[in-house]
């Protein structure tokens, strides 16, 4: 019975928040960050704040504490895997959202190392940026003890 009350509580929550889901996004391209954020904002998820690299990440996550990170892995000075491990030493429970266009084993292996919530790879379906955002807070939030 708890476990059941519980997991309608974080569907309820989640119901309740679908246009309130705040974001952050870092993205290095300035074009293709307008767009995205752009985009999110008309799949009703709120862009709180938008970095251009992974110390930019770090910094926003800390101040505007996002349900979700959305972030590209390539970027100049640095990049995403900084932004990730950064951001999971604060909060292990963080969702971070990785974006890249690398395929590899090896890019997969040390973002899975890094605690990435989910990888997407470019050129990405915007469209499954929304469920997989909705899907992973949904399941922080079952994981809320209470």
């Amino acid at each position: 019975m708890y476990h059941q009350i519980k997991q309608a509580t974080a569907k309820l929550v989640i119901q309740e928040q679908m246009i309130m889901v705040s974001v952050i996004v870092v993205e290095d391209n300035v074009d293709s960050m307008g767009v995205l954020c752009e985009f999110l904002q008309i799949k009703d998820l709120d862009v709180i704040g938008r970095g251009k690299n992974g110390q930019d990440a770090i910094k926003l996550y800390s101040q505007l504490r996002p349900d979700a990170v959305i972030m590209d892995v390539m970027m100049p000075e640095f990049d995403g895997y900084y932004g990730l491990e950064g951001i999971k030493k604060s909060d292990p429970n963080a969702v971070i959202v990785m974006v890249t266009a690398d395929k590899t084993d090896t890019t997969r292996k040390k973002l899975m190392d890094l605690n990435a919530s989910s990888i997407l790879y470019k050129p990405n379906d915007v469209n499954k940026i929304k469920p997989t955002v909705e899907t992973l807070v949904s399941k922080k939030i079952q994981s809320i003890k209470f």
